[in-house]
C-alpha cells in the first residue's frame, strides 16, 4: 500500500480537481475542515431566504438546493435544455451588454489567438502559431557552484543553491546593467515531500529531508537572457542570482515589530525572523522590488494550544492544530513547536518585500499591511504619488484589504520606497448589494435590476507612522500592535464582508479598476452534512449557493479614499450552464473556466487569469478576457498545464507569456515511484514544478 493510501487520503467533498495530497501539503486540508471564520456579526448573519420558484417563467435550471448537483459543475450535455438569456447575466447594470454589440466584432487587440480546448493531456498545450520552452525546473542550478539536479541524491546544501519546489508568483524586471538580460523572480510556495523523496515516511522524515524542505521554500532571483529573434528566455548565472529560504533572515517592521506578541527566546527584539514560508502570489512594485504574500503558514507549526485567551483565539482563527505538523519540522527546530515557542506563529502571515537588485540585502516583513493569509499584494500609485496596496485573504469567508500610504513614492530612492508600506492606514472592505435580499436566492438568477452589483466602503483598522513610532488602532478593544498581529479578529470586529476565497487582487493599469479573483466556496449556503460549515448564505456579492467555480469581481475604487462600487464581471463555470456569466459577452463564444486564482494584465489592458482546481473535469489553464469595449467579457483559453498541475504566476507582455507550473502529477493515486505525470522531462522521469515561456512564432502576443 502506498504512502498516499495509508496516510493522506480523506474523502474530499469538493468538485475541485485538487488532489487530497495537494490539500494536505499546500493548505493543511483547510478546504476539508470547519471554516476558521466563526464570527457572527449580525450584519453578516445568514439571512438566506429561498424563493419558492425562480422568477424567470418556464426556466429550466439545475437544482442547487440540498444534495442536488450545482448547475455550474454540470457538463454541457446536462444543460441542453435551454436557459433564459437573463439567467446569469450578472453585471450589465441595465446597460447595453457586450453581447448585444459584439456579434460581428473582431477580438480586441491582444486577443487574437485560437482558444485551446479543454483537455487532460500531460503537457503544456498552447495555441497554433506559438512555441514554448522550459526556463527552469525544480532542482536546476541557480547559484554558481550548484550541481545539476539528481532526484536520488538530494542534499540540503545543494538545494539552497538550486531552484526550489512549487514555484507560484513570478515577476519579470529590467536588468540594471545589461539590456540583453532580465530578472526573473518567483516564490516557492510549499513542498510536497511524498513527491520529492523516494521512500518518504511522513511519520519519520529524516533530518536531511527536513532541511531539504527548508531549502526548497522561499524565493528565487534569476538572471535570464533574451533571444534577439523571439520571446524565448534562457537562464543564466549572474551576480544577482539568489535563493531565499525558510532560514534566511528577515527584518520585521511596522506596529508588530518589537511587540510582546512577536518576541521569542531566540529573538528578544522581536524584529529578526528566520525565513519566509507558504508564499503564494505577490506583486512587483513600481520602484523595482518584489512583494510576496505569506499564506497557508499554519500547517507548518505543531502543538497549537495556549492558556492565554487571545493567543488561543488567534490560533483557532487561523486553523492551527494541537498536534504534530504535516512535515514534522518541530523535531529539528523548536521554533515550529508552539508549545515551546508560542509567538513564532505570529512572525508569519505578512507581506514580504525583497530588493532583487541587491543580493546581500535583508528582506522585510511589513506588519502594517496586516497579518492574515495573504494571497498577493499589488500596488497602484495615485497621481499625487500615494501608494495603495490591495490584498486578499485566501480562505473561505475571509476578507479583502487595502493599505493606503502616508508617504509618497520617490523615484530612484529604493531605501525610502521600501519604507512606504510601513507608513499609512490599513482598511478592510465592507460591501452592500443594491437588491432586496429575497431576490438573491443562490441560483444565479439576476435580481430585478439586472445586475449583481452594489457599493462598498473601506473601514479603517490601524494607522502606522513607523518613522515616529506612532501607531493608532481604529478598532475598539485592540491596540495597534494587536490589529497588526490579530488582523482577522480586528476585521471581524468591524463587520468586514465575507467573501468566497479572495485570492489575487490586481489593478488594471489602463483603467485603474481593481479586480478580485474569488476562487470558490462550496460551503456558502451549504445544507445537509456540510451545513455547519456554512457561515453565510448567498449574498449579492456571492450569489451562487455552494459556489464551486468561482467569480471575478470588478471594483471601481476611490483608491486613496474610503468608498467604491462593485459588480461581478465573471461568474465562472461552463458557458452552457445557466448561472455562468462573462461580462455580458455571448456565452456561445467563450471558453469554460473554473476556479480563478492569479490575475495579470497585458499591455492592452486585457486581464489574464490562471486557474487552480478546475471543477469542470479538465486541466487547469491560463485565460485571457477583454475588460472594456464592445467585446468586454470575451474569454479565451490561451494554454493548459499538465495533469495534476496548477497554473500560477502569469506574466504577459508583447513578446511572451510565462506561467509557473506548480505540482504537476499531484494525484491521489500517485506516489514518487508511481507518478501520474512525467512533465517536463518526459519518459519515466519524476515530475518537476517548472517555469514555461511561450512566444509567437511571428509578431507579438495576441496579434493578428
Amino acid at each position: 500500500m502506498t504512502f498516499l493510501r495509508k496516510n493522506l487520503l480523506r474523502a474530499n467533498p469538493f468538485a475541485s480537481s485538487r488532489s487530497s495530497l495537494t490539500c494536505q501539503y499546500k493548505c493543511g486540508n483547510a478546504c476539508l475542515g470547519d471554516c476558521d471564520n466563526t464570527s457572527s456579526n449580525p450584519y453578516f448573519g445568514d439571512q438566506f431566504s429561498r424563493r419558492k420558484a425562480l422568477r424567470a417563467g418556464g426556466l429550466a435550471v439545475v437544482s442547487v438546493g440540498g444534495g442536488a448537483a450545482l448547475a455550474a459543475c454540470a457538463t454541457g450535455a446536462e444543460n441542453e435544455n435551454g436557459a433564459d438569456s437573463k439567467t446569469g447575466d450578472s453585471a450589465s447594470g441595465g446597460k447595453t451588454t457586450a453581447s448585444e454589440s459584439a456579434t460581428d466584432q473582431p477580438s480586441a487587440d491582444g486577443m487574437h489567438f485560437d482558444s485551446v480546448e479543454p483537455n487532460e493531456k500531460d503537457e503544456v498545450v498552447v495555441p497554433a502559431g506559438y512555441e514554448q520552452s522550459v526556463l527552469i525546473a525544480w532542482g536546476d542550478p541557480v547559484v554558481k557552484g550548484a550541481p545539476e539536479f539528481d532526484v536520488h541524491n538530494q542534499k540540503a546544501a545543494d538545494a539552497e543553491k538550486q531552484f526550489g519546489f512549487n514555484n507560484d508568483f513570478a515577476g519579470l524586471l529590467e536588468h540594471p546593467s545589461d539590456d540583453s538580460r532580465l530578472l526573473y523572480v518567483c516564490n516557492h510556495e510549499y513542498t510536497t515531500e511524498p513527491q520529492m523523496f523516494p521512500g518518504y515516511d511522513s511519520d519519520n522524515p529524516t533530518d536531511e529531508q527536513i532541511r531539504l524542505g527548508w531549502a526548497n521554500h522561499g524565493m528565487t532571483v534569476l538572471e535570464v537572457s533574451k533571444d534577439a529573434k523571439s520571446g524565448k528566455l534562457t537562464r543564466k548565472f549572474g551576480d544577482l542570482n539568489r535563493r531565499i529560504t525558510a532560514t534566511t533572515p528577515f527584518t520585521l517592521t511596522g506596529p508588530a515589530a518589537g511587540s510582546e506578541f512577536v518576541k521569542t527566546s531566540a529573538d528578544s527584539t522581536g524584529t529578526r525572523v528566520l525565513g519566509t514560508i507558504a508564499n503564494c502570489s505577490g506583486g512587483v512594485t513600481p520602484w523595482g522590488t518584489v512583494l510576496s504574500g505569506e499564506e497557508n503558514f499554519d500547517s507548518y507549526f505543531a502543538n497549537a494550544s495556549s492558556s492565554d485567551k487571545r493567543t488561543q483565539e488567534s490560533l483557532e482563527r487561523f486553523g492551527f492544530k494541537d498536534e504534530a505538523s504535516t512535515r514534522k519540522w518541530e523535531r529539528l527546530d523548536e521554533r515550529f513547536d508552539l508549545a515551546k515557542n508560542p509567538n513564532e506563529a505570529n512572525r508569519f502571515g505578512y507581506v514580504v518585500e525583497v530588493n532583487p537588485y541587491d543580493p546581500k540585502s535583508t528582506p522585510v516583513k511589513h506588519s502594517a499591511v496586516g497579518r492574515f493569509k495573504h494571497e498577493a499584494a499589488n500596488v497602484h500609485i495615485t497621481k499625487d504619488g500615494t501608494v495603495v496596496t490591495y490584498s486578499g485573504d485566501d480562505s473561505r469567508f475571509e476578507y479583502i484589504y487595502k493599505f493606503v500610504s502616508s508617504k509618497k513614492v520617490k523615484e530612484g530612492d529604493t531605501a525610502h520606497n521600501m519604507t512606504i508600506l510601513d507608513n499609512g492606514t490599513l482598511y478592510v472592505a465592507v460591501m452592500d448589494g443594491n437588491s432586496p435580499e429575497d431576490e438573491i436566492d443562490g441560483s444565479g438568477v439576476l435580481p430585478d435590476d439586472g445586475a449583481f452589483d452594489g457599493k462598498g466602503r473601506w473601514v479603517k483598522l490601524l494607522t502606522a507612522d513607523t518613522d515616529n513610532n506612532k501607531y493608532e488602532s481604529h478598532v475598539d478593544g485592540f491596540s495597534a500592535e494587536e490589529v497588526a498581529v490579530f488582523t482577522r479578529e480586528a476585521a471581524d470586529k468591524v463587520g468586514a464582508t465575507k467573501m468566497d476565497r479572495p485570492e489575487d487582487v490586481d489593478i488594471n493599469p489602463q483603467t485603474g479598476k481593481v479586480y478580485a479573483a474569488l476562487t470558490n466556496n462550496s460551503y456558502r449556503g451549504a445544507t445537509g452534512k456540510d451545513a455547519k460549515k456554512s457561515k453565510e448564505g448567498p449574498k449579492e456579492w456571492a450569489p451562487v449557493k455552494e459556489n464551486k467555480n468561482g467569480m471575478v469581481m470588478e471594483i471601481d475604487d476611490d483608491h486613496a479614499g474610503e468608498s467604491f462600487t462593485w459588480n461581478l464581471f465573471l461568474v465562472c463555470g461552463d458557458p452552457k450552464v445557466a448561472n455562468s456569466y462573462f461580462g455580458g459577452f455571448d456565452k456561445e463564444r467563450v471558453s469554460p473556466i473554473s476556479c480563478p486564482d492569479n490575475l495579470a494584465f497585458d499591455p492592452h489592458g486585457n486581464m489574464w487569469i490562471s486557474t487552480d482546481g478546475n471543477a469542470l473535469g479538465s486541466n487547469d489553464g491560463l485565460y485571457a478576457v477583454t475588460t472594456e469595449g464592445a467585446t468586454r467579457g470575451e474569454l479565451k483559453c490561451f494554454l493548459t498545464v499538465p495533469v495534476g498541475a496548477e497554473t500560477c504566476g502569469p506574466i504577459v507582455d508583447a513578446d511572451r507569456v510565462m506561467v509557473n507550473v506548480q505540482h504537476p502529477g499531484e494525484d491521489d493515486e500517485a506516489a514518487f515511484d508511481e507518478p501520474s505525470s512525467h512533465w517536463p522531462d518526459g519518459g519515466n522521469s519524476t515530475p518537476r514544478p517548472a517555469v514555461v515561456v511561450v512566444w509567437p512564432k511571428e509578431g507579438k502576443v495576441g496579434e493578428k
